[in-house]
């Protein structure tokens, strides 16, 4: 055992992992979580018991609320927010598209002289793409700010691009190719001085950061649920909206207008009338079935707390950066060297790294790929331990020195 997983207090949490007890190395939990062991029990019990058993049932008896309950479980374990705020249902794409057309049609109801939206030049595509799109549908400009690959936006880059014309700010809270940890309730802070809405994207930071959505002053926010909230492939993301927005007639409406999200579903009338609340920005029948193992990690992570899984993922991150430095020196390191501007995965940069991925791969040793020439080490605070990343990165090692022959 590496003396540091020895003297790690959560080292233990590692074994609730399916194939923690494999010689595979798994670096890229920030891509997709492992599942816990306790998921194929609760998986089980619900075809079986649950569906099999309550069958049609089974709606009135929890899963119509499911949504808004796991939301507030979601709230109150990993987004330092009350209940009543936060909901599952539909993917990262969607939700973050509801949450874009929200906030811009509010913002031009109040001054149709804010047509600006303003995001970075190195945000995930998705969020990028979702943006030219909201702009083309309501004619506005998208202002952008220019970062480092290897960094992320800072608050004077933020007060630079912000005004009298900006609608809404759309920011990562955790790079995605870098790591970098944006300083959330400054740049908060710095948007609504010039009256725009924030909107964050949190899928690399749940699970993995502290969030205090509600201390932070924070209007919207969207994450996925299946990289350190161990949801599976595909599972459900989630959105929040400040109760702010959420009543009163300026409240925010989604455009995707399903059954779901009407003040009574069943009523099925010729008019939508959308729920109160953030119910709201519901639409179709909630994925019941993409919602359960999440539950599992949320339990976990209420279990052990979220300063002790960001105290053990600041370690991970320190380990592999001094053991890379010291096994793999012509690597240049694409992530702040700051463990207090750094999330939970670190990227080392190579001009021959994707050969190097797709040869470690072939080795059972998994991180992911980044362009440009970036190997992403996703690790995950309660299923990664320390020798496998120096086994990850001794691996890296040996088959750079093959490459070379």
């Amino acid at each position: 055992m590496h003396p540091l997983d020895a003297a790690d207090p959560l080292a233990a949490n590692r074994d609730r992992f399916v194939g923690s007890e494999q010689p595979l190395v798994y670096l890229d939990g920030n891509s997709l979580g492992r599942p816990l062991r306790g998921t194929g029990d609760r998986l089980r019990d619900f075809v079986e018991q649950t569906w099999g058993g309550r069958l049609i049932r089974g709606w009135d008896e929890g899963w119509f609320d499911l949504p808004r309950t796991l939301g507030d479980e979601l709230g109150r374990v990993v987004l330092g927010a009350g209940p009543g705020q936060t909901v599952v249902g539909d993917s990262t794409t969607v939700l973050l598209y509801k949450a874009m057309r929200a906030a811009v049609a509010a913002q031009l109801a109040r001054d149709s002289r804010r047509t600006e939206l303003v995001l970075s030049r190195d945000d995930f595509p998705t969020d990028r793409y979702l943006a030219a799109g909201v702009a083309r549908e309501h004619g506005l400009t998208l202002r952008w700010i220019e970062v480092d690959p290897a960094a992320g936006v800072d608050a004077d880059q933020l007060a630079d691009a912000v005004g009298p014309r900006t609608a809404l700010v759309a920011l990562s809270h955790v790079a995605y190719r870098s790591a970098y940890l944006a300083d959330a309730p400054t740049l908060t802070r710095i948007a609504h001085d010039a009256g725009a809405l924030v909107l964050w994207d949190l899928s690399h930071s749940v699970g993995s950061v502290p969030l205090e959505l509600d201390a932070w002053d924070v209007d919207l926010a969207v994450g996925c649920t299946y990289k350190y909230l161990n949801g599976g492939p595909g599972s459900p993301a989630f959105l929040y909206a400040a109760q702010r927005h959420l009543e009163g007639p300026d409240r925010l409406v989604q455009p995707v207008q399903g059954w779901m999200g009407a003040a009574d579903p069943f009523l099925m009338g010729p008019d939508y009338a959308p729920a109160d609340g953030v119910q709201g920005f519901l639409s179709g029948t909630p994925p019941v079935l993409g919602m359960l193992a999440m539950q599992d990690m949320l339990a976990l992570l209420d279990e052990v707390g979220m300063p002790a899984v960001r105290a053990k993922s600041v370690g991970l991150t320190e380990h592999a950066i001094a053991v890379a430095a010291d096994l793999l020196p012509e690597l240049a390191l694409a992530s702040p060297a700051d463990p207090g501007r750094r999330g939970g995965h670190v990227t080392l940069s190579h001009p021959r790294m994707r050969e190097v991925v797709a040869a470690l791969w072939q080795r059972d040793v998994i991180p992911d790929y980044r362009d440009p020439g970036g190997l992403r080490l996703g690790l995950s605070p309660l299923s990664t331990s320390y020798d496998e990343v120096g086994r990850g990165l001794q691996a890296v090692r040996e088959v750079l020195d093959g490459l070379d022959r």
